[in-house]
């Protein structure tokens, strides 16, 4: 028996929700510390981001398939033939059988992986370029805190994708019996998700193109106040929370649903709905906590006022600039 049958024998819940969570997580812990050792061992935060990125989209892709490994595992066992994999394809045209996926699935699972992709990639290019991260400078030395680190990251991909590996968890009968049409949830969630993206790529590269500038004396300017920058003072964190709740409330959409509460193996009545609802909130609850309280607006913000705070241009800007939803 190899380690893989092992696994999944091990995970094989009576809970659809738990047979598609527990390995996801599990992953996600496993390959941040499998990039911890070496990193803590080099004291180097160079590829903690990109690691972050490539986890969310190990997780989502294996919580998609994870039905099809399952099920080609057990053929394996008794000698069966193999089920054929799932077609991505099939799946928008809405064909996509008993172990294939939902276009909400396909959708879901490729916008995480598009902000990933995109976000892992422009924050590897930063740090190649700056050589370092300035949220590592008093922890990159610590191996307990850098492990502390990686194991946080690990949290957040889990937590963050809490919505996809609950919709990835149900089964092709669940959308069976669902309606046809694209509801209002989908339409809701999908446009969330294309703005927020949006918002956030624009000021990221309305960032770096500023920075670029600065770098080339196009301008002397201390700190951006053009563009997203003069509607909020963070508005790529911005773009990022509304993003997850795009996310989350195109799931919520079908987790709250009859169906969903009882694909996710959840009691009926008004306690599954909670808890369904509960499943695809807590990403960008999380998420917001995280940039308004933890490590994105307040880090910006303290180092921001301990080098200009006694300025008048840059204490006009806090006071005409929201800190976080932008000014019309």
């Amino acid at each position: 028996m190899t380690i893989l049958t092992s696994l999944l024998q091990l995970t094989n819940y009576k809970n659809p929700f738990l047979r598609t969570l527990v390995p996801s997580i599990g992953l996600a812990y496993g390959l941040q510390a499998a990039v911890a050792v070496p990193s803590i061992i080099a004291q180097s935060e160079r590829f903690y981001d990109l690691s972050g990125s490539l986890t969310y989209l190990s997780c989502a892709a294996l919580s998609l398939y994870l039905p099809a490994i399952r099920a080609r595992s057990a053929a394996k066992l008794t000698g069966a033939p193999l089920p054929a994999w799932p077609s991505l394809a099939d799946a928008l045209q809405g064909k996509g059988g008993a172990l294939g996926f939902n276009w909400r699935q396909v959708v879901l699972s490729a916008a995480v992986s598009v902000w990933a992709s995109r976000l892992g990639t422009y924050l590897f290019q930063r740090i190649m370029a700056d050589g370092e991260d300035s949220r590592f400078k008093n922890i990159r030395n610590s191996p307990p805190k850098f492990l502390v680190a990686f194991a946080a990251q690990a949290t957040w991909v889990s937590l963050c994708l809490l919505p996809v590996l609950a919709i990835n968890a149900l089964p092709a009968a669940t959308f069976a019996a669902l309606p046809a049409a694209v509801s209002i949830t989908d339409i809701i969630g999908i446009l969330l998700y294309v703005g927020g993206l949006s918002f956030e790529v624009t000021a990221d590269r309305q960032k770096n193109q500023w920075v670029q500038e600065k770098k080339q004396k196009k301008h002397d300017e201390d700190f951006l106040t053009r563009g997203l920058w003069s509607k909020s003072r963070h508005p790529n964190y911005f773009g990022e929370s509304t993003l997850w709740t795009g996310i989350a409330t195109l799931s919520a959409g079908v987790l709250a649903s009859n169906a969903g509460v009882a694909g996710m193996g959840l009691a009926g009545g008004l306690t599954g709905k909670i808890i369904a609802l509960l499943s695809a909130g807590v990403s960008p609850a999380f998420v917001t906590f995280l940039l308004l309280k933890v490590s994105g607006v307040p880090l910006s913000e303290n180092k921001y006022d301990k080098r200009y705070g006694d300025r008048k241009d840059y204490q006009k800007w806090k006071q005409e600039t929201p800190k976080f939803i932008p000014k019309l």
